[in-house]
């Protein structure tokens, strides 16, 4: 049996933020939450639907300063309260698969123990492509400044 590094395929963002961890959850986990963090300004949440349990389905609208939208259909992969998130865009909703897979999300929360949590934030890809386009879109910056806005949010909770 062999096994496949990924890290050719992966970002990471990692992140200690001075916010208890069931905070940081509930921000990545509550549909009325996300447009107020989720995606760097211009870019706007203009719908979320989540039915966030192992197996449920998501679909997250992004709205772009020119009009321009993305629809993100996804499914929930494994969900660990407060813990974890694991989600992924190769099924458009419960086990039927995607045109054209792109990354699997994992979410990653540890409590810190004094009220901090290290946040990691790892987008998996399928190709090395993939990986390649999703960085060259501003993986690093918009991720960064999304934990940002996460951050702001979890903090007024």
């Amino acid at each position: 049996m062999t096994t496949d590094n990924a890290s050719d395929r992966e970002l990471v963002l990692t992140r200690v933020i001075d916010v208890p961890a069931d905070k940081l959850f509930k921000c990545w986990t509550t549909a009325e939450l996300l447009p107020k963090w989720f995606c760097p300004p211009p870019w706007v949440v203009s719908h979320a639907e989540m039915d966030v349990r192992t197996g449920g389905n998501s679909v997250i609208t992004l709205k772009g300063p020119n009009g321009e939208e993305v629809v993100n259909p996804g499914v929930y992969l494994e969900v660990v309260e407060n813990r974890r998130i694991v989600f992924t865009d190769a099924f458009t909703s419960t086990w039927v698969p995607s045109q054209k897979p792109f990354m699997v999300g994992i979410v990653e929360f540890e409590d810190l123990g004094d009220g901090t949590t290290r946040y990691t934030a790892t987008a998996r890809h399928w190709t090395v492509e993939d990986r390649q386009t999703h960085e060259a879109m501003g993986f690093k910056e918009g991720w960064g400044i999304a934990a940002d806005q996460m951050t702001a949010v979890a903090k007024t909770l």
